[in-house]
């Protein structure tokens, strides 16, 4: 048998060495800086989609008010003008002002025809101003006088 060594053998353990826990820890900065910019263009692009679905009903909201009327009324209105926006939208606190409504009308064509525009403004939450239009025909005696009636 063999002797005994008067130092004993260490055993080398199984570790990581500081430059390999470094490059871990670096490559784990990066995922987390970008996951949190994705999530932030993420919501930024809900923000926009919300407020262009809330834009467009607003609009509808308003373009169904305008169909509503007569044409004694609808041919008053003023060429341009800034639209009270309907109260079942700006009663939600979320909602409230942010959004601003403008409207114009045009002759179109002959005096028994109105165009009628409606823009709508607002700025997201990351400051952005966005803006949609809807664009609509207003006849006098009705658009089957418009189509079917060219005299």
């Amino acid at each position: 048998m063999s002797a005994p060594h008067p130092f004993p053998r260490r055993r080398a353990r199984a570790a990581f060495t500081i430059l390999e826990v470094m490059m871990a820890a670096s490559v784990l900065v990066l995922a987390i800086a970008t996951s949190i910019t994705t999530m932030q263009r993420g919501f930024a692009t809900l923000d926009t989609a919300r407020n262009l679905t809330l834009a467009g009903q607003i609009m509808v909201c308003e373009m169904e008010k305008i169909r509503m009327l007569d044409w004694a009324t609808v041919s008053a209105y003023p060429a341009s003008a800034t639209v009270t926006v309907d109260s079942s939208f700006t009663s939600n606190v979320k909602i409230g002002s942010r959004f601003t409504v403008t409207r114009a009308v045009a002759t179109a064509g002959s005096a028994d025809m109105l165009q009628i525009t409606l823009t709508i403004s607002w700025r997201n939450f990351d400051g952005r101003s966005l803006s949609r239009s809807y664009m609509t025909y207003y006849a006098h005696y009705g658009i089957h006088d418009y189509l079917y009636n060219t005299s």
